[in-house]
């Protein structure tokens, strides 16, 4: 099971920290995956981070203002997001994927937690 949190309301310009943590599981074992949802839009991905040797993926448009990272003592994965935008207002969620590579295909993805919202206005 996965569960987010850290979403939240900012201002444009701000940052967030988001966190996807698990139970009953380790996160090492899988390559995570961080996507976001707008209401009505599909799932858009953002990164992924390999079990290996921690290597992460960025979607290119994510490039520059999103860094992914893992904390396996916490077991944990985070997602920092910078410099956010009104566009960036979306719920975020994170995901688990057992097989040996990464990849922005939702449907790939095993396990899924039920999101955090983020919202950017002024």
């Amino acid at each position: 099971q996965l569960v987010e949190s850290g979403g939240g309301s900012v201002q444009p310009g701000g940052s967030l920290r988001l966190s996807c943590a698990a139970s009953g599981s380790s996160l090492e074992y899988y390559e995570i995956g961080w996507f976001r949802q707008a209401p009505g839009k599909e799932r858009e991905a953002i990164a992924c981070i390999s079990r290996n040797d921690g290597e992460t993926y960025f979607i290119n448009s994510m490039k520059g203002r999103f860094t992914i990272s893992r904390d396996n003592a916490q077991n944990t994965v985070a997602l920092q997001v910078y410099s956010l935008e009104p566009e960036d207002t979306d719920v975020y969620y994170c995901a688990a994927y057992g097989g040996w590579a990464c990849t922005g295909t939702p449907g790939q993805y095993d396990v899924w937690g039920p999101g955090t919202q983020v919202t950017v206005s002024s």
